[in-house]
């Protein structure tokens, strides 16, 4: 469903990404992890066609990502950013619609998806009526998780969805996401900076450092044949604990 080739990125004489290749099946859910300044959020953001690389290419489910069909392209991805990313000026029902009102979908379907949304992400109507300043950072996210899901996408890209929740509202859509994902079937790149979170979400990790990927596999097997001494070290680094194997 996603297969990256050789992609590169420079800003000026700092290296975002060294060629890096990474494929992604249908329906599997992965997780990016590193410190920051890896590259995690840039590989995410070329994947979106947010970001042009300097080489290599992008295929999503047998398309390569150019420049023309981009914005085509896009409109078949789910993308939440940390906080939702919610325009402020939007109502929270606005904000989940609007691609759908920019491709003119019919007001019946849209009213139909947003409740069946609603419902999944666990949500109230009466908030879906409010601005995002008059939600908890929870709703935020669980708007932002209805607007990257409203036209049914079947890839969803997430960076860092939960980095800014408090540990039990974190662990609350962490159980949300994880069952959403296996419920949906959709194709998921997940970032973020817990080992814990990643193993729990994503059936494999991707652990990055200075624009590439060290290595990528199930945490047990990071955690038994570890590419090098790196891996063992930003494991045992992590303060949450990480789930039973």
């Amino acid at each position: 469903m996603i297969d990256v080739q050789a992609v590169s990125k420079r800003y000026g004489q700092t290296v975002a990404l060294d060629p890096t290749s990474i494929a992604c099946e249908a329906g599997s859910t992965t997780a990016l992890i590193g410190p920051s300044g890896c590259g995690k959020s840039t590989l995410l953001r070329v994947v979106a066609g947010l970001v042009i690389p300097d080489s290599g290419t992008v295929s999503l489910a047998g398309e390569t990502l150019t420049a023309q069909n981009s914005e085509r392209l896009r409109q078949n991805l789910g993308y939440v950013i940390q906080d939702g990313g919610l325009f402020p000026h939007l109502s929270a029902r606005d904000n989940v619609t609007l691609l759908a009102r920019y491709l003119k979908q019919s007001p019946v379907a849209i009213d139909r998806r947003v409740t069946e949304l609603g419902e999944l992400v666990q949500i109230p109507a009466t908030a879906l009526a409010r601005f995002p300043r008059q939600l908890s950072g929870g709703q935020r996210q669980r708007v932002g998780l209805m607007r990257a899901l409203m036209n049914d996408p079947p890839i969803v890209l997430l960076d860092e969805p939960l980095g800014a929740l408090d540990p039990i509202t974190r662990s609350e859509l962490q159980t949300q996401l994880k069952a959403i994902f296996a419920g949906l079937g959709k194709t998921v790149i997940l970032v973020t900076h817990d080992m814990g979170e990643a193993a729990y979400l994503a059936g494999r990790i991707a652990l990055m450092r200075d624009g590439r990927i060290v290595q990528r596999g199930s945490l047990q097997a990071l955690l038994d044949e570890p590419a090098e001494a790196y891996v063992g070290d930003f494991i045992r680094a992590q303060r949450s604990p990480l789930p039973s194997l």
